[in-house]
């Protein structure tokens, strides 16, 4: 087992991290830009040391203060949390020249995966079904030529990246041209690749997702499903497990053609599968997440097993327990993605908090990176906690839920608990009743709030 871990993040993931290490027996380090020398994280951890200015690229995202930290710290290995560089191959290999564990999949394997279109072709070849579409696109006359083999409506996609960055949708030929040169350049300008795909868009889906684990020695693993349908502009804002379309034997058909399409090739440590549900419930590979995802704890609660634990595990070269090959999931589970953010445009707020109460009770767990007198910066993602509550079924997890977000108190800035209490007692959420444009049609919003962010998760 590694005797000290540099936590490459901030906020609620690093102070995740950096319990997981707590109980393991491992110290830990704590990196902060100038504007998080503050924050909790720094406080928490065994030491902290600054690797830049604010802005994320000079700090955060600065692979070679990262590891200048690590290597003058005499850390052993890096967990990199979400978002940031946790699905950058570059920083994966930059980690193993310098002798570091990086606590994630190979480079290869996440170069492989984080290109869109290399991994919808890898996957499909493996035998997951995938949605219908073209490879990279090279002219606007290819493009009109592909848009009309694959039919209208499409979705124009990045190659790299996500958070909906680089995304169109495209529901008639005369519409295609200025579509591609404006998700074109938003792909550059977010992600430093242009590269852009098509897609048959799928009117009103489900967004559903595989949560999966590999070890060193070949073995695979799934443990269930999330749903996680409720976004807003390509951001999930709720995310649950098991979901209410996925039946047992979906559950075991599905997750098996995953498991063995990642044991094909060699997948390490904590991943998640995305999919995509029609109408008429089938399921097509979207795109896979190289790492511990923001809703990773539902399926903790689900299943009474610590992710972020065995990702240390895993990489410290031990296999996955037998015990986990065919854990049941336990009861329902439900998250909350509470950000600093006004509730009526989601413009975000960043500022003091003056109050704060968190609340507790039966079924009732809060991740967050928060306290009162604390400054939330105006350079990062606007998440400042996950608000996660289990119940025995859906109805009393969305209860407790309910409950929860009724005691739960920030005061100084905005949040999105206001739009969280009308989620919960919305009765086509309560009956299961929506898609991805859940939000959109209910909360009725025209939103100002591309305010972009440096770290997408």
């Amino acid at each position: 087992m590694f005797r000290k871990i540099l936590v490459a993040n901030r906020g609620e993931i690093a102070l995740r991290v950096i319990c997981a290490c707590k109980d393991l027996g491992i110290r830990t380090v704590a990196v902060y830009s100038e504007a998080d020398r503050d924050a909790l994280h720094t406080r928490f951890a065994d030491e902290a040391i600054c690797i830049g200015p604010p802005r994320s690229a000079e700090s955060y995202l600065n692979i070679a203060s990262i590891i200048s930290a690590a290597e003058v710290t005499d850390s052993e290995a890096i967990h990199p949390g979400y978002g940031f560089l946790s699905e950058n191959a570059h920083f994966a290999e930059v980690c193993e020249t310098s002798k570091l564990t990086f606590i994630g999949p190979s480079p290869g394997v996440i170069e492989l995966m984080g290109d869109k279109d290399k991994a919808r072709r890898k996957m499909a070849a493996l035998g997951l079904p995938v949605v219908p579409g073209s490879g990279v696109l090279t002219s606007e006359e290819q493009a009109a030529t592909e848009a009309e083999r694959v039919g209208y409506p499409l979705m124009i996609k990045a190659v790299a990246g996500g958070g909906g960055r680089g995304m169109r949708i495209i529901k008639a030929p005369k519409d295609l041209p200025q579509a591609l040169a404006t998700a074109q350049a938003e792909a550059e300008a977010s992600f430093g690749l242009p590269d852009i795909y098509l897609e048959k868009y799928i009117a009103s889906p489900r967004h559903i997702e595989f949560q999966v684990m590999g070890d060193a020695y070949g073995k695979v693993i799934h443990l269930g499903e999330r749903e996680c349908t409720l976004q807003r502009r390509h951001q999930k804002v709720v995310e649950e497990s098991p979901s209410l379309t996925i039946g047992s034997d979906t559950r075991e058909e599905m997750g098996k053609k995953v498991v063995e399409a990642l044991e094909k090739i060699g997948y390490t440590n904590a991943g998640t599968v995305e999919f995509l549900m029609d109408e008429n419930h089938k399921l097509y590979f979207l795109e896979m997440n190289t790492r511990i995802q923001v809703e990773h704890p539902v399926t903790e609660l689900v299943t009474g097993l610590d992710l972020v634990k065995q990702q240390i595990r895993i990489a410290s070269g031990e296999k996955l327990p037998p015990e986990w090959d065919s854990r049941p999931l336990n009861g329902h589970a439900i998250e909350c993605r509470i950000c600093a953010e006004d509730p009526e445009t989601f413009v975000p707020s960043p500022g003091r908090i003056t109050g704060l109460y968190l609340p507790g009770g039966p079924g009732v767990r809060v991740d967050h990176s928060i306290y009162t007198e604390y400054v939330i910066p105006p350079y990062y993602d606007s998440l400042i906690a996950k608000l996660i509550c289990h119940g025995r079924d859906r109805e009393e997890a969305i209860q407790r839920m309910a409950r929860a977000l009724e005691m739960f108190v920030v005061e100084g800035i905005q949040t999105l608990l206001p739009v969280h209490e009308k989620i919960m007692a919305d009765p086509d959420f309560r009956a299961g009743n929506f898609d991805t444009h859940f939000l959109d049609r209910y909360l009725h919003t025209t939103a100002k709030s591309d305010v972009p962010v440096e770290s997408v998760r």
